[in-house]
């Protein structure tokens, strides 16, 4: 064999090496994405880095902006930020009969999503800013407008509404 072949060889055997470590680490992982069974539509206690985003993949590695969607059969979702919740949900036929939970910032609790009141400017996993609170303050909005801003891409992951929001330069 020639030296270029035995290099060839060499580098596809380390690529399907790395391939199949992070294949039998994602198996062994065993991340949480689904629930179902949840008949009482009640928060599940969740586990750092056990569960996985349902919008966006990521690892759930902190409580402070989580979310739980539960369908009418019980199916629970998990999210890091409300803002991915929102945008998971506003397509799917659950929207209007899911029970919503989300993580509270000023009670430390969960709470009804939907009666919930959001900020806009929060630094959250995702970047787009809001916040779930129990009590209303000035400027928070409400779940409907939240998800409405949302779908139109009024967050602070767009560069003009950070600008308005936070009088930053674009």
């Amino acid at each position: 064999m020639n030296k270029n072949i035995k290099q060839f060889i060499s580098i596809v055997v380390i690529i399907l090496v790395i391939v199949l470590g992070f294949i039998f680490l994602a198996k062994n992982q065993n991340m949480i994405v689904l629930k179902e069974g949840n008949i009482d539509k009640t928060p599940y206690p969740l586990v750092i880095g056990k569960y996985q985003d349902s919008d966006c993949g990521m690892v759930i590695d902190n409580f402070e902006y989580v979310s739980q969607v539960i369908s009418p059969e019980g199916k629970t979702w998990f999210f890091h930020d409300h803002g991915g919740m929102a945008h998971w949900l506003i397509n799917k036929d659950i929207k209007d009969s899911a029970t919503i939970w989300v993580m509270s910032k000023d009670t430390h609790r969960y709470i009804d999503g939907r009666k919930a009141w959001y900020s806009r400017t929060d630094t959250t996993p995702m970047k787009y800013g809001f916040g779930a609170y129990e009590n209303k303050k000035e400027g928070f909005i409400d779940f409907p407008t939240m998800v409405l801003y949302m779908a139109r891409g009024e967050h602070l992951g767009n560069p003009q509404i950070q600008a308005k929001l936070l009088g930053t330069k674009q």
